[in-house]
């Protein structure tokens, strides 16, 4: 199969921006650097997608307690606060003051203005003012209930999903394609049976958080709302194609969603530093163009993407994001697009980073469908029939043939 490249219709669509942003900050030296933040801005306004007709950007906002509420503990919150006030006395049983998540004087504004950015693009989904929001500063998908983890401090698109169901939605599926496992979203939906979490990540077996196998299918009563897609280390762009494709687009209308919510976690990159995937920026954005694809047909078109992990600050996450926000909006920047020489310019100055001359890596396409027979002897193949095996059943679907 190969990727048609197709540009989509023009989408009124939200993304939300401001550099008050940017105060989500653990220090010199952690890998979630806001600067990956910064530079995907700058690249996004360069290339115009800021400036197209129909977009808007929106302004995030420090979000209150009672919508924190809404997915974290009350005592969770309340350590926040503390820690927020005096990083010296973080609650390390929480998550807080970790070596992946420092705690740091104003923690607590800055990371409730991401769950403000994804809950205003919800509100505009849900508004009818828009189809399309993104808010690429969000993603933080690791947070639970009760306590921080790996670089995330509050879940900002499970509060998004909150927002939609106590506005009257009945399901809602959230697809997660970061390398790392969503488990703090999985979790704080795992007895929701309106809300379908799908995560496609590199497995447990060799990456943080150690979760997220094909076994784990939801809670009592919500049977079949997890779902999990466990790669093996070094997987590329034609096998992981193979098992979103294989897995996704199936499980997601078999739920009928009206609403997608989707996580874009860059970091399963080849370039990134900390994962053992092997994905290209194209296939990247070929899971978008599917995920606006079935947005689409089952949705009415309502879509909210957030960003996620991606630790290839300079030359990989604005590129990525970038795409994403053109596939949102219209997909008139494409892969092949020149990367505008004053951002790469720019680049260079201020990180020594020296990009290449286009949005994308460079490389074709190309993945087998999975019609064309399953293949026992295929590492990715074991693993796309064990999470089918495990959840096809449950919504009347055979793992052999549909």
């Amino acid at each position: 199969m190969i990727s048609s490249g197709l540009s989509l219709p023009v989408m009124p669509t939200c993304i939300v921006w401001d550099e008050s942003l940017l105060a989500y900050n653990f220090g010199q030296g952690h890998p979630m650097a806001p600067a990956r933040l910064e530079l995907t801005a700058r690249l996004a306004r360069e290339v115009g997608l800021f400036d197209v007709e129909g977009v808007r950007l929106e302004q995030p906002y420090v979000a209150a307690a009672a919508d924190l509420l809404t997915v974290h503990s009350y005592e969770y919150v309340s350590a926040v606060q503390a820690a927020s006030a005096d990083p010296a006395g973080s609650d390390q049983g929480m998550g807080l003051g970790t070596e992946d998540t420092p705690a740091f004087a104003g923690m607590h504004e800055a990371s409730a203005r991401l769950v403000g950015g994804s809950l205003a693009a919800a509100d505009a989904v849900l508004s009818g003012s828009v189809l399309h929001a993104v808010n690429f500063s969000g993603g933080m998908h690791h947070a639970g209930r009760a306590k921080a983890s790996g670089f995330c401090i509050y879940n900002d698109a499970a509060a998004a999903v909150a927002r939609l169901l106590a506005k009257g939605v009945q399901r809602v599926v959230y697809i997660d394609v970061d390398a790392h496992h969503g488990d703090g979203t999985q979790n704080i939906f795992w007895d929701d049976p309106r809300v379908m979490t799908i995560s496609l990540h590199e497995s447990g077996l060799t990456l943080f958080p150690g979760t997220g196998f094909a076994n784990e299918t939801g809670g009592k009563g919500a049977e079949g709302t997890a779902v999990n897609i466990a790669l093996p280390a070094r997987t590329s762009d034609a096998g992981w194609l193979r098992a979103f494709h294989a897995v996704v687009p199936q499980l997601t209308e078999a739920f009928a969603p009206e609403v997608i919510v989707s996580q874009h976690g860059c970091d399963s990159h080849t370039d990134d530093p900390l994962t053992s995937l092997r994905i290209s920026v194209e296939a990247q954005r070929q899971a978008a163009l599917t995920i606006s694809d079935l947005a689409g047909r089952l949705c009415d078109g309502r879509w909210i993407a957030t960003g996620g992990g991606g630790y290839n600050v300079a030359s990989v996450v604005p590129r990525s994001w970038a795409l994403l926000m053109s596939v949102a909006v219209n997909g008139t920047v494409r892969p092949a697009t020149p990367l505008p020489a004053a951002w790469r310019d720019y680049v260079l100055e201020k990180h020594g980073v020296r990009c290449g001359e286009t949005m994308g890596d460079g490389v074709d396409l190309w993945w087998r469908s999975w019609e064309v027979g399953y293949d026992p002897n295929d590492e990715i193949d074991r693993t796309v029939m064990s999470t089918r095996k495990e959840l096809f059943p449950l919504h009347g679907l055979d793992p052999w043939f549909d």
